[in-house]
């Protein structure tokens, strides 16, 4: 085969085969070892430890039997992503109406460890697809096109700790163990709140991926422009400018790409809720409120809360501390929240250190005491923020 490669890095290659031998797979051709050692700048001990480190997680995970488990039907019904036809080089092309996904009603039904066996299933079968492209349409057909529709997103569900987690998790899942198998991803209808969402996801991405992502706003003909060079129309649901219809008519193209949708709460297991091990249970006395101090020491770092009350709202805001005067200006204006419905999330950049008053105001409740389950956390930066997966 031919490769086009530099003396350099052809001795790379032949280096990393000859340590990486004992490890190999029948499908384990040059190309997909030079996606290894392109992902560690051509550095044959680097990519190395790559590979063993993925085949190592792949062993954990079971991945190679996953084509044979059945996922949680849940997942099936509301995981929204779908495969619409293949690209100009005969590419897979992948569809996700994002806005489509229910992070925080699915999490209330499956486990991080199930949704996570998900990803690497559809992952898995969508690479073997491209291999069997690439045998009839050469290695261009060898990697993934994707189009993200972010019409309809909202950010506040990612705002909750363990939806925030789980997409940085399969960030990193997929840095380690995918190395540039991205053709290219559109990121289409961007509204103005998913920039916020891209800066602190982007820190866990390589050059490379970023380097394939073209984002743009609801801006039809232009998205539609690019995505038009390399997707023939006849491969892309009509909805996004293609020709493709299901049999009644819809032009998302439902049959073959799932759109997700809200979680029935009826189905709720409230498995991500069960345990108040991870927060602090407080009495709010009536008439009384709860103030305390948290101190940021880090420019960038990120001051994040979750609560939730029983039974009945509480008020709730931040004030930040002026050190030179001592006084202090609400960042987070105080008022009412319904916490006892659903759980209250936010974030705030920190842009300087400073010290911050967490409050729970319950002063105008006269007759009921309020019980209140919470955690405030002070993360690092974006970019030295890591997560580890739960079961």
């Amino acid at each position: 085969m031919s490769l086009k490669l530099a003396d350099d890095q052809r001795f790379a290659l032949m280096k990393f085969r000859r340590s990486v031998q004992d490890i190999l797979q029948p499908h384990h051709d040059d190309y997909f070892l030079l996606r290894w050692l392109r992902a560690r700048k051509w550095d044959p001990t680097a990519a190395e430890k790559m590979l063993r480190d993925s085949l190592e997680w792949r062993k954990q995970w079971d991945a190679d039997n996953l084509s044979d488990w059945n996922p949680p039907q849940i997942l099936k019904d509301y995981l929204p992503y779908g495969l619409s036809g293949f690209d100009k080089d005969g590419a897979p092309i992948i569809i996700i109406p994002f806005a489509g996904m229910d992070m925080y009603g699915v999490l209330h039904v499956v486990t991080q460890k199930d949704f996570i066996k998900a990803a690497i299933k559809i992952l898995d079968h969508y690479l073997k697809l491209a291999r069997e492209q690439s045998k009839k349409h050469g290695q261009d057909a060898n990697q993934l096109t994707v189009v993200f529709d972010m019409e309809g997103f909202n950010l506040k569900q990612y705002l909750w700790r363990p939806a925030g987690e789980m997409v940085l998790l399969l960030i990193q899942m997929y840095e380690a163990n995918y190395p540039e198998i991205l053709k290219t991803c559109f990121i289409i209808n961007a509204p103005r709140v998913f920039a916020f969402a891209f800066s602190v996801a982007k820190k866990f991405m390589n050059e490379y991926t970023l380097s394939k992502i073209q984002i743009y706003k609801a801006d039809p003909p232009k998205w539609q422009e690019a995505i038009f060079k390399v997707v023939p129309k006849d491969q892309l649901p009509a909805y996004f400018g293609g020709t493709l219809y299901d049999p009644d008519g819809n032009p998302r193209l439902s049959s073959k790409i799932c759109q997700g949708g809200k979680v029935p709460k009826d189905m709720y297991v409230n498995n991500t809720d069960k345990s108040n091990e991870d927060y602090t249970t407080v009495i709010v006395r009536k008439g009384g409120k709860l103030e305390f101090d948290i101190d940021t020491s880090e420019v960038g770092c990120i001051l994040s809360w979750e609560f939730r009350s029983e039974d009945h709202d509480i008020k709730f805001g931040i004030l930040k501390k002026d050190t030179a005067n001592g006084t202090r200006t609400e960042v987070i204006p105080l008022r009412r929240v319904a916490s006892h419905q659903s759980d209250e999330v936010g974030v705030l950049t920190c842009e300087t250190p400073a010290t911050y008053s967490i409050v729970f105001d319950n002063s105008y409740s006269l007759l009921r005491n309020k019980k209140v389950h919470y955690a405030v956390r002070v993360l690092p930066p974006a970019e030295q923020q890591k997560v580890t997966v739960k079961a």
